[in-house]
């Protein structure tokens, strides 16, 4: 995030990478023109030292950032100003979490995918914007996606709450609202279901963000953010082959489960321009239910089979580790990788992402 940044992959990502990516955004206001900024250091080498040697305090104007892969800034960008940020993935399955936890391997799947936010600031303090997404599923041992989908879509608003100042206490806090539209093909899928690339549900999700600024020992700064989300789904209308996995022929619905997120999030300052920055993620999904009925086959005639599903609920525990470099205060490149450590019913994933932040 430029000048603090902007959106992330929204640990929904498992989820959001896993299915249609929730995310949410945000960004500190940029450096003001008047004030130029302190000199830093670009070489990876220790702090300066006073006389008296105890290290230099690093200046928040030294620090460049572009933000965390999963968790969004808890700042506003600043009346009239843009931000962009393009991000391209590849979410490759590495089997499934049972019941218990344990791993058990799956077919091989790689979804590439991306997604943009594209945000404005409003007011002081508001900050409103969408995010389209893209994906192409490669499948092996069945069919490809037979193009490039245009997935869920997302509208999304922050309002600031708090802001941090040196000396004290208070961190940068907000609220997101995000409300995602089913514009993903789901169903009617035919036997390419590797088209699906939506649930077909309307999403609002809540969110508190949280950011703060700590001071290591050595001088250099350590930006913390603390994040909390909460979706819940409307009952989807499901025809043929999903991406529920219904056999052909069937009609009826289905609930996604609601989903919590909660995202610890680390970046530490190494010079200006570098920074390492790490995600940890936990997300627990309610059950998602499936209900309805598959006719007969036309020959054999005989009454309708009614289907009923519970999935369970689920829950996964995710990583993901980064490096960022800031060319200047407001165009920055992260890459890196967000992967599941543990989980119970759920996916086992692995996803490099890259991502280009820009604020304008």
């Amino acid at each position: 995030m430029k000048s603090d940044g902007v959106g992330r992959l929204g640990a929904a990502s498992c989820v959001a990478l896993v299915a249609v990516c929730r995310m949410a955004s945000a960004s500190e206001p940029l450096p003001s023109a008047e004030t130029p900024r302190a000199a830093g250091t670009d070489a990876a080498s220790p702090a300066p030292y006073t006389n008296d040697a105890r290290p230099l305090r690093q200046s928040r104007d030294d620090a460049w950032w572009t933000g965390p892969i999963l968790a969004a800034g808890a700042s506003t960008l600043p009346p009239g100003h843009a931000l962009i940020e393009p991000y391209v993935f590849d979410l490759m399955s590495r089997g499934r979490y049972d019941e218990n936890g344990t791993r058990h391997p799956g077919p091989h799947r790689n979804s590439y995918g991306s997604l943009t936010y594209l945000l404005y600031g409003v007011v002081d303090g508001f900050t409103a914007g969408v995010i389209p997404r893209f994906t192409y599923n490669d499948v092996s041992g069945g069919q490809d996606s037979s193009h490039i989908g245009m997935g869920d879509f997302t509208l999304q608003g922050t309002f600031r709450l708090t802001e941090f100042r040196e000396g004290s206490r208070t961190p940068t806090m907000s609220i997101v609202l995000q409300h995602t539209l089913p514009t993903g093909k789901y169903d009617r899928l035919g036997p390419r279901t590797s088209d699906g690339v939506g649930n077909g549900a309307h999403t609002t999700s809540l969110g508190l963000n949280s950011q703060y600024f700590l001071w290591m020992p050595n001088g250099r700064i350590l930006r913390t953010r603390l994040n909390f989300s909460y979706a819940i789904s409307d009952t989807v209308t499901v025809d043929d082959e999903s991406v529920y996995g219904t056999p052909p022929g069937f009609h009826g619905h289905a609930r996604p489960g609601r989903v919590f997120i909660v995202d610890s999030a680390w970046e530490y300052s190494l010079t200006r321009h570098w920074v390492l920055a790490l995600d940890i993620a936990y997300e627990h999904d309610g059950h998602t239910t499936l209900e309805g009925v598959v006719p007969p086959p036309a020959a054999g005639g005989g009454t309708p089979a009614r289907i009923q599903q519970d999935f369970g609920s689920g829950e996964v525990f995710t990583l993901a580790p980064a490096v960022e470099y800031n060319f200047n205060s407001r165009v920055g490149l992260i890459v890196g990788s967000l992967f599941t450590v543990a989980g119970r019913n759920a996916s086992a994933t692995v996803a490099p992402v890259a991502a280009l932040n820009m604020v304008f």
